[in-house]
């Protein structure tokens, strides 16, 4: 496989709401997201759907990104993913496949969705 891809790990702050005053809320304005470049990654694509609803044709693009071997991700399953010059959510949980010889992480697989329309 290839690791050349370049991506940015986002995840949102936290700003206060009337009931979680100390910040209960998360906040993806630009002086409140984090940024983190990402090492080098494999993004294949995984799905492509169109749906038709009235008056939205909405198209649903997914991929699947995995990190090179013996890579730990810090990704959650609530940041975003800025790649290709796209914004992308990620989609479901992490996947932290254990190495049976060595213990600790051997990669990380996590899934990608970008919706327009």
């Amino acid at each position: 496989m290839w690791f050349d891809q370049e991506a940015v790990r986002m995840r949102a702050g936290r700003k206060p709401d009337r009931g979680n005053p100390s910040g209960g809320v998360l906040d993806w304005s630009p002086g409140a997201v984090d940024r983190l470049d990402l090492p080098p990654l494999n993004v294949q694509p995984r799905v492509q759907d169109e749906s038709t609803d009235t008056g939205r044709n909405a198209v649903i693009t997914g991929w699947r990104v995995q990190s090179d071997e013996g890579v730990d991700l810090d990704v959650r399953a609530r940041d975003r993913i800025e790649w290709g010059g796209e914004l992308f959510e990620v989609e479901g949980e992490i996947a932290r496949w254990p190495d049976p010889i060595e213990g600790g992480v051997h990669h990380t697989e996590f899934n990608i969705k970008r919706v327009t329309g």
